[in-house]
């Protein structure tokens, strides 16, 4: 897959079916959209594209109500990989292109990028102020020599997925129902960096991890995880809170690995958020608390790795 980060296509010797989207978490109807392009360009004998951002356009149109991210970029990329995508266009949603009207956005993708189809959700909008919708696409199709295929709504129980709906089931700690929506398990991923070092003293050692702020993390509880560490899968139990039992101060995602004792200090760990155990709970004793873990342990054990 060819990355194209906020330059024009060199060579245009092929013919591009793009899908265009800021496709925020690659969910289910995302994809949905993705796998139309790639079937497209291979009926039609030419190259499946993605165009979209490097950073949300709310970042800079409204940076007070910017959503929290529920996918980093390198994880969206790999995503459309295993999509089969042959190129993807990232473009950096500044000043100057939020000025581009939306007659000229078409312009520039035919131009520029070659494209020969063109490939919606029903109710995608772009260009300055967001004035282009299907209507224009549609009838500007003749103009710039390109084919229009809208996509119709990509429903789960009854209503349309769409971002806003699986950030609020994630901000619930319901990354179950999350999971359903986005086709694959909520992910976050970071460093593993010292912590306060407790769990070990109790003999649940846990890998605390540094995560991007710019990521929406789930409720607070202890949630059932699949782990990977180095292109290997692990069943962990993980905890995003601020450990009430001992007086913690700040939030932190902190994972007990089953069946793994390496030392991970500085590596990076990939936390798959499966299903939520229990909420997070203040106890009166370390006994208590030991006593819980070894419960959520075997809760965790008589799940399976999905991953």
């Amino acid at each position: 897959m060819i990355v194209i980060d906020d330059i024009i296509m060199d060579n245009k010797d092929s013919e591009n079916y793009v899908a265009l989207g800021s496709f925020d978490g690659l969910h289910s109807g995302h994809l949905s959209l993705v796998k139309k392009t790639v079937q497209v360009a291979k009926e039609k004998n030419g190259k499946s594209m993605v165009f979209t951002y490097k950073n949300h356009p709310k970042t800079l149109v409204k940076p007070e109500s910017a959503p929290k991210l529920i996918m980093d970029l390198e994880t969206k990329l790999k995503y459309l990989e295993e999509e089969n995508v042959d190129i993807v266009v990232l473009r950096s949603f500044t000043k100057e292109f939020m000025s581009v009207s939306a007659e000229d956005f078409i312009k520039l993708l035919c131009v520029d990028y070659n494209v020969k189809g063109i490939i919606v959700g029903f109710n995608f909008r772009f260009g300055y102020k967001n004035l282009g919708d299907v209507k224009l696409l549609e009838d500007l199709q003749g103009k710039y020599g390109y084919k229009l295929y809208v996509m119709e709504p990509y429903t789960y129980n009854g209503d349309v997925i769409s971002s806003t709906r699986i950030r609020k089931s994630i901000l619930e700690g319901d990354v179950k129902e999350a999971s359903k929506m986005l086709s694959k398990p909520y992910l976050i991923k970071g460093k593993v960096i010292h912590g306060k070092k407790l769990g070990r003293t109790i003999g649940f050692p846990t890998a605390n991890l540094e995560f991007d702020s710019k990521i929406i993390i789930p409720d607070k509880g202890v949630y059932y995880t699949n782990v990977e560490y180095n292109n290997k899968t692990y069943k962990g139990i993980t905890s995003v809170g601020y450990n009430p039992t001992v007086n913690g101060q700040q939030l932190t995602i902190e994972t007990y690995i089953l069946d793994f004792d390496d030392t991970i200090y500085g590596q990076e760990l990939k936390v798959y958020f499966i299903e939520r155990i229990r909420e997070e709970i203040k106890f009166n004793s370390l006994d208590e608390l030991v006593k819980q873990i070894k419960k959520d342990e075997n809760f965790a054990k008589d799940r399976e790795i999905v991953i």
